[in-house]
């Protein structure tokens, strides 16, 4: 079941279950949160309010509290069976989150009361991107980091990824789209606060095979069509 005003597109079956897997734990989201907070350098948050947007299953709960050791912990989503599954997550880790059924595009929180937003493989699913993007810098503190991990277009136009999920298409973006997408907020961030990971999950072609058997050389970053950006960008101290 759906939050009522949701503008998001829904995920299928097969991927829910993925969502709640030690798989999607492992491999995804702890790589993600480990690259992240990396990219934040010595500017790296900790403590304060964290605020998980598209939160799922609440498997990044534990990963988040021992990388970036908020207060507290806030995850939204649209998904109310997930939300449920969420509050289990956090009683099952003994973390103390605040749940909400809700819309990226139309968060229920104050202006400027996140220090923290991390956004991870949420946001292709988002049809109303800038309306969600505009919400995360108001709900940010001025000086707050968002922390964005996404797949780009390349990836998920690949004919594996149409098989088996679901997603509005027509909003996909590379991730140059997404860089310029964050500037064009507000947000700041350098060269060194961007990676973008060629994880073999994301080459649907042939998941990386040929490079791992010798048979072919890896494709360096500018000579490929990247499948994924991570962003560690800051909404400037000066910001209102």
């Amino acid at each position: 079941m759906t939050y009522a005003s949701a503008t998001y597109v829904e995920e299928t079956r097969l991927g829910f279950r993925f969502l709640g897997s030690f798989t999607w734990q492992h491999h995804v989201l702890r790589v993600a949160i480990n690259d992240l907070s990396q990219l934040c350098g010595e500017l790296a948050p900790l403590g304060g309010v964290l605020l998980d947007v598209g939160c799922g299953q609440g498997r990044s709960f534990r990963l988040l509290r021992d990388t970036f050791q908020p207060d507290r912990i806030i995850g939204l989503d649209a998904d109310l069976h997930s939300i449920e599954l969420s509050r289990a997550e956090a009683e099952r880790e003994q973390i103390d989150a605040k749940l909400l059924a809700g819309d990226c595009a139309n968060i229920d929180l104050a202006d400027a009361s996140v220090d923290i937003v991390f956004c991870h493989q949420t946001f292709h699913h988002l049809v109303e991107q800038e309306r969600a993007l505009a919400e995360f810098w108001r709900v940010l503190k001025p000086g707050g980091v968002l922390l964005f991990a996404e797949s780009t277009k390349a990836y998920i136009d690949s004919w594996v990824i149409r098989l088996l999920f679901r997603h509005p298409m027509h909003v996909q973006k590379s991730a140059d789209g997404y860089l310029q997408m964050l500037r064009e907020q507000g947000f700041v961030f350098g060269p060194q606060n961007v990676s973008l990971p060629y994880l073999w999950w994301s080459r649907s072609r042939d998941f990386g095979l040929l490079e791992r058997w010798g048979l072919r050389q890896p494709a360096p970053p500018g000579k490929r069509e990247e499948t994924l950006v991570n962003v560690a960008a800051r909404k400037p101290a000066y910001a209102g």
